[in-house]
């Protein structure tokens, strides 16, 4: 049987969120010759029936409450789950997938802690099964061409990378409004954001974090910090609220169609309140971190993640034996006030900067490395990965695909990060999680 004549793999998506549209528009739309959209499962039966509007007419399919995964599993004959929901939940539904014979995608991070990781590695290990973690940062073509300059050798042997990452006024506030706020439901911004970061650090130099030592702290969102500066506003929540009209950071779910008809709308059926003021009592994350990580390469890592930034966007650079390599992304070049939410990844506006690529080897001139950027979000890097997933796959020189392995190795460093905040020491990577 060749490739194009096979018959196309069953899928269900559990967790109808915003995100879990990346994969039923790829699913209907241009995947859909090798995949097959057969089911939802969510906690909220509002949300499951907007998405099935959104994918019409190639829709509706059949919509399954959360207590039910197992039966919708075996009744639509699943053979990959693609799963979206709340964080902590993940391994919930990766490992009673795995278990009924199916393959997984997984959004990031693969997990929140070291015993649910361990669960998800142990159940791919008995049933066989295949774990992708959806790492679209990855399959950007910029870092694409990162990869391939150190791996050439161009700065030779790489000593050391530096790292700071900014998420600005909408973005970062974003994760204070929403549960990702609670440390509990997300592992709080070292694990549910910066496992992107620490993956692609582990993929370009093709090594594994050994030690972690972290600082950093909750500095300009909560109810201490609002009060201390007059940006507090007395509310829970935006939404029909007097106290949060004219507040730069109330998120205004009624004017954001697309918010308003998966969150607004949806509240009667689980309560959930996706526009919390960042400023309020409940935060238990932080939005200012610092971490030192060791490789066992012998490498190390500086890195730092802001989220409160007044651009967002990244800076790295690698130094090596023979040069420096430095990359600098800027997705957007300021914050606006009254655009309340984040414009980043799957989106671009007219405040988008620039990209550059620099190689500066010892003894010559810097020297600029060009590299397109394709259509869609995170450079085309969502194109691509889609492409990878659901599409025909084939050989990549660049081993883009990430197995529960790699979402391992990229969660443990954000947990011993964490370790290493409460404890105030040096953190061995082996103590956590053995990937």
């Amino acid at each position: 049987m060749t490739l194009d004549s096979a018959p196309r793999r069953r899928c269900a998506v559990v967790g109808l969120g915003a995100r879990a549209r990346l994969y039923t528009q790829a699913l209907t739309g241009p995947h859909a010759d090798r995949a097959e959209l057969v089911a939802f499962c969510d906690v909220n039966a509002h949300r499951m029936a907007v998405h099935n509007e959104w994918i019409a007419p190639a829709g509706p399919v059949p919509a399954y409450r959360a207590e039910d995964f197992d039966e919708m599993l075996r009744r639509e004959r699943v053979d990959l789950v693609v799963v979206c929901t709340v964080d902590r939940t993940h391994d919930e539904y990766i490992v009673r997938a795995l278990e009924a014979g199916c393959d997984v995608v997984t959004e990031k991070p693969m997990t929140t802690d070291a015993d649910r990781a361990r669960r998800i590695l142990d159940a791919r290990r008995r049933t066989g099964r295949s774990v992708r973690v959806a790492f679209n940062y990855r399959y950007n073509p910029v870092h694409s061409a990162v990869r391939q300059l150190l791996a050439r050798g161009e700065i030779g042997e790489v000593g050391s990378v530096h790292f700071e990452w900014l998420l600005d006024l909408r973005h970062g506030a974003d994760y204070f409004r929403r549960w990702h706020r609670d440390k509990a439901n997300s592992g709080g911004l070292l694990v549910h954001k910066s496992t992107h970061h620490f993956d692609l650090v582990n993929w370009w130099l093709d090594a594994s974090p050994d030690t972690v030592f972290a600082q950093g702290g909750l500095f300009f969102y909560g109810d201490e910090a609002g009060r201390r500066r007059g940006l507090a506003r007395d509310y829970t929540r935006a939404h029909g609220s007097p106290a949060a009209e004219g507040d730069p950071f109330a998120l205004r779910l009624a004017d954001e169609p697309l918010l308003k008809s998966l969150y607004l709308d949806a509240e009667s059926e689980d309560g959930y309140h996706r526009d919390q003021n960042v400023f309020a009592p409940g935060v238990t994350i932080e939005d200012d971190m610092a971490v030192l990580v060791r490789y066992d390469s012998g490498a190390t890592l500086t890195y730092h993640l802001t989220a409160y930034a007044p651009w967002e966007g990244y800076r790295i650079a690698f130094n090596g034996s023979e040069g420096r390599l430095e990359l600098l992304v800027e997705e957007t070049t300021w914050s606006r006030p009254g655009i309340q939410t984040a414009l980043h990844g799957a989106e671009t506006d007219e405040d988008a900067g620039r990209t550059e690529l620099l190689l500066r080897r010892f003894w010559e001139r810097p020297r600029e490395i060009e590299v397109p950027v394709g259509e869609g979000g995170h450079g085309g890097g969502d194109v691509r990965m889609l492409g990878d997933l659901f599409g025909a796959g084939g050989a990549d020189p660049l081993g883009r695909a990430a197995d529960a392995t790699a979402g391992a190795r990229s969660l443990v460093t954000g947990l011993a990060a964490n370790e290493s905040l409460g404890a105030g020491w040096v953190v061995g990577v082996g103590e956590l999680l053995e990937v």
